[in-house]
């Protein structure tokens, strides 16, 4: 097996979670957003925004530039939810999510395979060459992962 098989079962795998996402925001009115997905939990809005700035932050980690939405971060990342007032509305997360998905499906299509196998940001060269698994396709790889996660907690928003 090659390189090129190894990035298209992990993007196969992403693609797949982003399409899940789509498709339950697809359904989900705003209202349901703003529900938590059980007594005491964070809300749909609050998931979606923390996916949103996950894979906004995705940008730099893979050394593609900055972030679109650097606002989203203490909202969505550095505090939990309901800790401060609601500064974005539903439907804005909604074209954030969907803005930072065609931003990063741009760049991914420059990548060539074997450039998924090169270190990410946040990892030193010393520390790479210790453990080379800490390359930019394991970050696609723990990103699906979070996401599938997330996705399924706010399935159970459904009625």
């Amino acid at each position: 097996m090659n390189n090129q098989f190894f990035v298209k079962m992990a993007f196969d795998n992403w693609n797949a979670k982003v399409k899940d996402l789509d498709k339950l925001l697809s359904i989900l009115t705003d209202e349901q957003l703003m529900s938590d997905v059980a007594p005491g939990r964070n809300s749909g809005y609050y998931l979606l925004g923390h996916l949103t700035a996950v894979n906004d932050h995705m940008l730099p980690l893979l050394g593609f530039g900055e972030q679109q939405f650097p606002q989203l971060n203490e909202l969505f990342i550095r505090i939990p939810d309901k800790s401060k007032p609601q500064t974005v509305s539903a439907s804005d997360l909604r074209n954030y999510w969907n803005a930072s998905n065609a931003n990063l499906n741009e760049h991914f299509s420059k990548m060539q395979p074997e450039d998924w196998f090169s270190k990410h940001t946040s990892v030193t060269e010393e520390d790479f060459a210790k453990e080379p698994h800490r390359n930019k396709l394991n970050i696609i790889i723990s990103r699906a992962t979070h996401l599938a996660y997330h996705t399924g907690q706010m399935a159970l928003l459904k009625k």
